[in-house]
């Protein structure tokens, strides 16, 4: 990632988290987190905990995250005041502790003196901006989303039907001493059971919102979650099935050929091994066979990325 993916990534987690920007450029953001973000980001379990234990109204940390240091570090800093402007802002700051004295009494000018803020430097690889791709992954991993409505063609009078899909997006691994991976996108309409494959790219081209557009209705599911699963489980499997496995009966031949060698170096040692040596060359002899069948052996995995709920126009 550059600097200008890393900036965007970070102001789409900012905004999809609700975070406070209190000041921004191409380069950085000054931001106030959000207790959700807070909790995620700063590893203050004992803080957090005692919030929820008391219920007090959480004070959550500021940060700079700069995502392009050279270009943060070569912006101008704030200009520092001329021997009379600072003799001004002392008489103004002597002035405001003297009235602030004969109402409240002594006043600890260290009190006042405004709080610093952590810098992050956030570039592909750094721990914070990992920790970012953890949060985003970790809470963006079921999302629950409504299709935008053409607010041209609708009629303030008449409701659109929209249908419940369940989207599932899944990483196939092939793997051997080689290793390939696919990604599929299923979707599963919730009404008729009807699964469609690459239903990322229907997304992508639709406009999509967390809350409920107006003058729209959603039909009645007929399909449970469990039922959708299973369905997305048995489409993958034809699919899988139809492959060229070719690659398999190599990788099992390359298999049978790098277990040969190691009996053939380990059988004589254990057949000369002493009974105080045996147990260990046996140990070792097992764990080498156990690296190759691991290395070598085909198997195909697959695993859920992320999946949602979405609520598209229609009654599919």
């Amino acid at each position: 990632m550059n600097e200008k993916q890393v900036h965007k990534f970070v102001n789409r987690y900012l905004e999809a988290t609700d975070c406070s920007i209190i000041e921004k450029s191409p380069a950085h953001f000054t931001v106030k987190l959000s207790p959700s973000a807070d909790r995620e980001l700063t590893n203050r379990p004992y803080y957090w905990s005692f919030v929820d234990r008391v219920g007090t109204e959480p004070e959550t940390m500021t940060f700079l995250f700069v995502t392009d240091k050279e270009r943060y570090d070569a912006l101008p800093s704030t200009p520092e005041l001329t021997p009379s402007g600072q003799a001004e802002a002392g008489n103004q700051t002597s002035a405001v502790d003297a009235a602030l004295t004969r109402s409240f009494g002594f006043i600890n000018n260290n009190l006042t003196a405004p709080a610093r803020i952590p810098r992050e430097d956030l570039y592909f690889g750094s721990r914070k901006l990992e920790q970012l791709f953890g949060a985003a992954k970790t809470k963006g991993s079921f999302v629950y989303l409504f299709q935008e409505p053409d607010k041209r063609g609708s009629s303030p009078f008449s409701s659109t039907p929209y249908t419940a899909w369940l989207g599932v997006n899944i990483r196939i691994e092939f793997a051997c001493d080689r290793k390939r991976e696919e990604i599929h996108s299923f979707g599963v309409s919730l009404v008729t059971g009807h699964c469609v494959d690459r239903f990322h790219d229907r997304l992508v081209a639709t406009k999509l919102t967390p809350r409920l557009p107006a003058n729209i209705h959603v039909t009645k599911t007929g399909i449970s979650f469990n039922k959708a699963l299973t369905i997305v489980e048995q489409t993958l499997e034809r699919k899988l099935k139809s492959y060229d496995y070719n690659w398999a009966v190599d990788a099992t031949n390359r298999l049978k050929h790098e277990m040969d060698r190691i009996n053939a170096y380990y059988e004589p040692l254990l057949e000369h091994a002493t009974e105080e040596n045996k147990p260990a060359v046996t140990e070792q002899y097992e764990q080498r066979q156990a690296e190759i069948r691991w290395q070598y052996e085909p198997r195909v995995t697959a695993s859920a990325i992320n999946c949602g709920i979405f609520h598209l126009e229609g009654i599919d």
